[in-house]
């Protein structure tokens, strides 16, 4: 019979992944951003001219909708600023983190043991950039637990590729 033992781990002295350097995204990801919401607004704008051309009941509301649309628009754009500087990601030897968050901040991390998937995700606009998006799936779920945007197209599949390797060293080795 094996010995039983169960010793208290003190958790000051843990690693702190708060530490750990990221990599930011890349700063071609913030003009998908902005294009996306140039996109939203401009269909905001032409809802709020139609509304307004069509309903005559509408145009006293008119300047507040204009004033309530530039505010939204201001927030949108700051907020989106704030949360593209807040992203980053780390691969360690061990195990991915990912940080994103604008009012609060969420750090994902995985451990490469519970990946079961990973996938390189390209949109039209990302792809006219050269840029793609890297998908971490574990087990539980039928979408990805991370996606990491921004990522130069080339580094994404490099990335990719880590982690497959990862994936499959671990099951050789628990064979």
């Amino acid at each position: 019979m094996e010995d039983y033992s169960n010793i208290p781990i003190d958790t000051l002295d843990l690693p702190r992944f708060e530490e750990v350097q990221l990599t930011p995204l890349r700063a071609g990801y913030y003009k998908i951003v902005l294009i996306n919401i140039a996109l939203f607004y401009l269909l905001l704008a032409i809802a709020i001219g139609i509304g307004i051309y069509y309903l005559d009941e509408a145009r006293p509301y008119l300047y507040t909708a204009i004033i309530i649309s530039v505010i939204m628009l201001v927030l949108t754009l700051v907020i989106s600023r704030i949360s593209f500087k807040n992203k980053g990601y780390a691969f360690r030897t061990h195990d991915v983190i990912y940080r994103s968050g604008a009012l609060a901040l969420t750090t994902t991390i995985i451990p490469y043991n519970r990946v079961q998937h990973v996938a390189v995700h390209e949109g039209f606009i990302s792809r006219k950039l050269g840029l793609a998006a890297v998908e971490v799936f574990t087990a539980g779920g039928n979408s990805s637990d991370v996606k990491i945007p921004g990522m130069d197209k080339q580094h994404a599949e490099k990335i990719k590729q880590l982690l497959m390797g990862k994936v499959l060293n671990e099951e050789t080795d628990a064979a």
